[in-house]
């Protein structure tokens, strides 16, 4: 009866579509265009750069082998930085040459991607971002969902400056005020880790920019011009900051959109609601993939919505990533075993 009621439920789950054919013809035709060998990186807007990313990449690289040139598409809007360091460096033992593609958006660690490529070309509607660092820390404020939230240096800077300005009470210190609202080891944890930011642009610039001042300047630009985390540095502003930027053709541009709108429905909301308190997820939130090979990372989970506390759990996580690859005339798929 368990296994009835079970396999009803899984009958009603919204599954999302997996488009491989349809992307693999793209990628064929990119390829084709371009003289080159094209690798795509595609986040949903749930989904982040993360450290799983590197073997997932390495998959895909296995399968291709060494290339003298790899163009990596990228659709991001952000995630861990330290993950975007290892990514480029992976990328750099495969290829002599890393083209960054960027049609629409590329934020954060993402830009921090594209920093270690010897070229970007953006279309008409790319932007890179700042990539200031903001933390989401154990101990961080919570929102009214009862979520931490993420705290950057450049807004308690803002801060400590509004009050020092308003001339308030020289003998008054405000740091005490502002402990009251944010832990101090989480704005400890923030200062450290923007140093960490400037780093990791210095070592990602440093794969084909040889002169050291000049990586200084684009890595300090990066972290602190800009009064938002989110503030789209468009192709103009990127050749003025000092990076190799140039246009995208409108052909490619064109077919790089049409594959992210498939990407998109890969990536669409897969969420089933059973009622006001249990859901369950099976949402496709990172692709990568290039000619004969694709991976993704599926959630795959159930939703409890806790009352008393006002927030969502998961359950029964089955969540992994999953590979498809032709062999021959056929398509096998399988699981990656990413610990």
């Amino acid at each position: 009866m368990a296994t009835k009621t079970k396999r009803a439920k899984q009958s009603r789950e919204k599954q999302p579509p997996v488009l491989f054919n349809k992307t693999q013809a793209i990628i064929a035709e990119v390829n084709r265009k371009l003289g080159s060998t094209l690798v795509t990186y595609f986040n949903n807007p749930r989904g982040s750069v993360c450290h799983d990313d590197v073997l997932a990449l390495f998959e895909l690289l296995e399968k291709i082998g060494h290339q003298k040139r790899i163009h990596l598409f990228i659709k991001s809007s952000g995630g861990n930085g330290q993950a975007s360091l290892r990514l480029v460096n992976l990328l750099r033992q495969y290829c002599e040459e890393v083209v960054a593609v960027v049609p629409l958006e590329c934020a954060s660690a993402a830009t921090m991607i594209t920093l270690g490529a010897n070229e970007i070309l953006m279309g008409p509607m790319a932007y890179l971002t700042s990539v200031d660092t903001s933390l989401t820390h154990a101990l961080s404020p919570i929102d009214r969902d009862n979520d931490r939230v993420s705290v950057s240096l450049d807004e308690l800077n803002r801060v400590v400056k509004l009050w020092q300005a308003q001339g308030s009470d020289k003998s008054e210190n405000p740091y005490q005020q502002l402990f009251q609202h944010v832990h101090p080891l989480v704005i400890g944890a923030v200062d450290r880790a923007e140093s960490l930011s400037i780093m990791l642009c210095k070592e990602l610039l440093a794969y084909h920019i040889k002169d050291e001042a000049t990586s200084e300047k684009i890595a300090a630009t990066l972290n602190s011009k800009y009064p938002s985390h989110g503030y789209p540095i468009l192709f103009e502003e990127a050749r003025r900051i000092g990076l190799k930027v140039n246009m995208l053709s409108p052909e490619i541009n064109s077919l790089l959109l049409e594959l992210n709108e498939l990407y998109s429905q890969m990536g669409q909301r897969a969420t089933t609601d059973f009622d006001d308190t249990h859901a369950h997820s099976n949402e496709i939130l990172n692709i990568w993939e290039s000619e004969g090979v694709l991976v993704h990372y599926q959630q795959d989970k159930d939703w409890f919505y806790r009352t008393e506390e006002r927030r969502w759990i998961s359950l029964n996580d089955n969540s992994s990533w999953r590979r498809m690859a032709k062999v021959g005339n056929k398509v096998q798929k399988s699981i990656l075993y990413i610990a």
